[in-house]
């Protein structure tokens, strides 16, 4: 793969660009153009900050919120909303931004609820509690899981808004707590299993029949029953056909189903949904042979078009709709850094050896995901044939980028790689004792470390010494 005319529109380096945060440009410096990012220099930040280093755009994050309240704001009549999806990255930062934009938040277990809750707090948000005020005051915090706890249970009854019930066996735990006189439950979301299928990685496809998740459309008539007989706040239906996909038509089909679903519970049981929510999972392109860019609107008007039409055409009222986009919303914002420690060239490959990889982000292990990248220095710089990245763990499968068109490069420079915003980090390890990266906010012309690098010690603060088992 060549690159054209360097800079120019049709440029590797143009395309490569488009794949970044929107405040991406070139800064001046003595040795050439820098990337520079929110206005801060990269080279600076990787002295400042050290690497591996994620970087967060807000101006970014902020452009994909926009684009999708307008979308919803065009194209479905009725109530809508967004979620933020925390399994994409969740910190107090990401908490505070998703509350400033009037965002709920979309939390799996104790751990993120209880960021959810910190970050809220920090805010100044009302996201926990069962304080009453103007309305409903309580937490816009809603809970999944496939398998919840006690602990994760327990704490979702008293700090979250809503609770998605993903099978029979949570929901008869629920009714014998909603048994307690003391306890007050959130709203009650059922979690369907349309059994549509996406096109995407099989690892991340969420609505088969055989899927793990949630209620088929009889399980789920089931527990419609019991809710209204056990008087429980049940309010919103749920369906998630998997994440990262590109064509929205399955989703069109699993509206129809669950629109019909909805009528046939209203005949039987005189309910019907205030909320449906079909998930997100809309993709992005992570290098430039996916671009351009999956369009978000028309992802957005599909779906809210679809379910207005669908509902006219059974005399359903229109429920909220609300969106649960995850990586579409946070993945463009964010930029993995990384220093290059090693250059080194076998039969067939140059390799480009990274001081970060499979330990903060698994993707391209576990799902094959296709990365770019530019050098910080002088990112104009024509290719020089292909490279392979890969980072210093102890496995084969430790390489992040194959077969990368990227110019000549020497150890010490620094590789930016855009498209990391999601996933990453909150599925990331100490493999081989690896310390987690910092994360940077970058907004208004600053950086703000979000969160710090974790550290040897960190790594020894849960272990305990056995005995003396000598004889």
């Amino acid at each position: 793969m060549t690159d054209p005319s360097p800079g120019g529109p049709g440029s590797l380096f143009t395309q490569r660009l488009s794949l970044f945060p929107i405040t991406t440009g070139l800064a001046t410096h003595p040795s050439g153009p820098i990337l520079a990012i929110g206005g801060q220099p990269l080279d600076e930040l990787a002295e400042r900050f050290g690497t591996p280093l994620y970087l967060y755009d807000q101006a970014t994050l902020d452009t994909a919120v926009e684009l999708y309240s307008q979308s919803l704001q065009e194209h479905y009549p009725g109530p809508a909303g967004i979620t933020y999806a925390g399994k994409a990255f969740l910190c107090a930062a990401m908490v505070q931004w998703a509350c400033r934009r009037g965002l709920w938040l979309d939390c799996t277990g104790v751990g993120e609820m209880t960021i959810a809750i910190s970050g809220a707090a920090i805010s100044g948000a009302a996201l926990s509690g069962l304080a009453r005020s103007a309305g409903d005051s309580r937490a816009t915090i809603v809970v999944h899981g496939v398998n919840k706890s006690q602990a994760d249970l327990e704490l979702a009854l008293t700090s979250a808004g809503t609770l998605v019930v993903d099978n029979l066996v949570e929901l008869d735990r629920l009714v014998e707590l909603s048994r307690m006189a003391s306890l007050h439950l959130p709203k009650l979301w059922l979690r369907l299993r349309p059994g549509r299928l996406v096109d995407t990685h099989a690892h991340i496809q969420t609505g088969l029949s055989d899927s793990k998740f949630g209620l088929d459309f009889n399980e789920a008539a089931q527990a419609v029953s019991a809710c209204l007989e056990a008087g429980l706040p049940l309010t919103g239906l749920h369906f998630h056909l998997g994440s990262q996909f590109r064509d929205p038509t399955p989703l069109a089909f699993s509206i129809e189903a669950v629109l019909d679903f909805m009528v046939a519970i209203r005949n039987k049981f005189g309910w019907l949904p205030q909320v449906v929510s079909p998930g997100g999972g809309w993709g992005v392109a992570y290098h430039e042979s996916e671009l351009p860019q999956p369009p978000i609107r028309e992802y957005v008007r599909l779906v809210a078009e679809n379910l207005a039409a669908g509902c006219a055409h059974r005399g359903v009222p229109l429920p909220r709709l609300q969106l649960e986009p995850g990586r579409s919303l946070v993945a463009q914002a964010g930029v993995a850094l990384y220093r290059l420690g090693a250059v080194k060239q076998t039969p067939n490959r140059r390799w480009l050896l990274l001081d970060g990889g499979l330990a903060d982000n698994p993707r391209p292990a576990l799902y094959g995901a296709h990365y770019s990248a530019l050098p910080v220095s002088q990112p104009e710089r024509p290719a020089g044939g292909l490279a392979w990245l890969a980072g210093p763990y102890c496995e084969s499968g430790d390489v992040l980028i194959e077969a990368l068109p990227m110019p000549a490069m020497d150890p010490g420079e620094l590789v930016a790689v855009p498209v990391s915003g999601a996933y990453h980090l909150t599925m990331s390890s100490n493999y081989n004792g690896a310390c987690r990266p910092a994360v940077v906010w970058l907004a208004g012309g600053q950086a703000h470390l979000v969160m710090r690098r974790e550290t040897p010690d960190d790594l020894l603060r849960r272990d305990l010494p056995i005995p003396d088992l000598r004889p």
